[in-house]
């Protein structure tokens, strides 16, 4: 059972999200976001700044959200907000070429492998519709590829779960998606080599693309051996499939060259988001030109955005890149994730529950009730959630704000430090002394 945390604890977000569910669905613009799964009503923010978040009714809290992952710099950056300024000066929106988004451009093309060009839209779910309507064209097949665990946004056609058996047709998973839709597309249990020769021997010659997010981290943080990932590249040379790395997430968090350059393998496509905008609503995909011809207006795959390629957007995400580079980022983000990993460990060692640590760079989550990390959503435990909603809730009431979600992963930022890491351990150690010996 979810805990039900007292009314009055939160009276100006408790009144303002009243006011929210009269003219938004749930009150919320989108569904996480409505503590569901962990009971309550959610915080209405009021500001932010460096790691810190600040709600309606005053509370700070240190935030490891952090926008659910675009802000690696950390709340209002004062160079983002000041470059941000100074483009809105010149103008909010032109439905023209302009130069901030030639440059990013540039810069994602030199960081990415593979990679001769690129297109921006406006979300990480545009790129990846984008990007599959690509894959289709230059191909000319139908079969889509997706993994059970691995969300790519809110696309008809990939919103599907896995079925019984090894390989299974697409089962819709929201109303609203047509059957014929999810029929065209397969889903695969991930960390599954067998499955997934399978389902190629199958019908390989039938499939345009398999898609990945190369670090799963929509259902938990799952992370993968990179034999299997090296398998799913072989198989989709072998076919004639293209492979595409979904790194709205990972794409310039794990470093300038996401995943493909961690695990040292060149997808044929790559989607983007989050990071590349620097806190403002970008999404981006990208390839080698021999595929990226086929897209309008030089080939014949339809894709177009009013704000695709926003100048505001693009100056926010270009500077963030810079700041980055400039700063030493990610190396510093390296160093700060094995300093929480060494703390929080020696916290869960003393858990009344089993509980393992995930992290690669600077995402981490918990994986509760296993003593092992897992790889697959088949892997996660049952009453996981019950134990997540009890920690969520004590660690919120010592100020600190972790998702709304038991299987939603958390972020560092370089506006993290050292003292919030171990302000953090000692809010999880709290939070676990108020939970039973035995697994719910």
């Amino acid at each position: 059972m979810k805990p039900s945390p007292a009314k009055g604890k939160h009276p100006q977000s408790e009144a303002w999200f009243e006011r929210a569910k009269k003219v938004t669905p749930g009150g919320v613009n989108s569904p996480v976001r409505a503590f569901g799964s962990v009971g309550g009503t959610p915080l209405v923010i009021r500001s932010a700044a460096g790691a810190v978040i600040v709600d309606v009714d005053g509370r700070e809290y240190l935030d490891f959200v952090g926008s659910w992952g675009p802000l690696i710099l950390g709340h209002a950056h004062p160079k983002i907000v000041a470059v941000v300024e100074a483009a809105c000066r010149r103008g909010m929106s032109y439905g023209a070429p302009c130069q901030p988004e030639i440059e990013l451009a540039e810069e994602v093309v030199a960081a990415y492998p593979g990679i001769d060009q690129v297109r921006f839209v406006s979300s990480g779910t545009e790129a990846v519709m984008s990007a599959v309507r690509l894959a289709r064209g230059a191909t000319g097949r139908s079969l889509v590829v997706k993994f059970s665990g691995c969300y790519h946004g809110h696309v008809d056609h990939l919103l599907v779960a896995a079925g019984s058996g090894l390989a299974t047709f697409g089962q819709p998973s929201s109303q609203g998606v047509p059957s014929g839709l999810a029929a065209l597309t397969r889903v695969l249990p991930l960390d599954d080599m067998a499955a997934a020769d399978q389902l190629f021997a199958a019908e390989g010659d039938r499939i345009a693309a398999v898609i990945i997010e190369p670090v799963p981290a929509n259902n938990g943080l799952l992370l993968q051996r990179p034999e299997f990932l090296q398998t799913l590249r072989a198989l989709c040379s072998q076919h004639g499939a293209l492979l595409i790395f979904d790194e709205v997430i990972t794409g310039f968090r794990l470093g300038a060259g996401g995943a493909a350059t961690h695990y040292g393998i060149r997808p044929d496509l790559a989607t983007f988001g989050k990071v590349i905008g620097g806190g403002m609503p970008v999404g981006g995909f990208g390839g080698p030109r021999r595929i990226m011809q086929h897209l309008s207006p030089e080939g014949g795959v339809y894709q177009a955005g009013t704000l695709s390629g926003n100048p505001v957007a693009m100056t926010a995400g270009l500077a963030t890149l810079r700041v980055l580079q400039k700063e030493d980022g990610w190396k510093r983000l390296e160093t700060l994730g094995g300093y929480l990993e060494q703390t929080v460990n020696k916290v869960l060692a003393e858990s009344p529950v089993k509980a393992t640590l995930c992290r690669l760079g600077s995402m981490f989550w918990i994986a509760w009730l296993t003593g092992t990390a897992p790889r697959s959503a088949e892997a996660l435990r049952q009453g996981a959630a019950t134990v997540y909603a009890r920690v969520f809730h004590s660690l919120l009431d010592q100020g600190i704000a972790l998702a709304p979600s038991a299987f939603e992963i958390a972020f560092l930022s370089l506006a993290h430090t050292r003292r919030d890491i171990d302000r953090l351990a000692e809010g999880l150690r709290a939070a676990l002394a108020t939970l039973p010996a035995e697994a719910p």
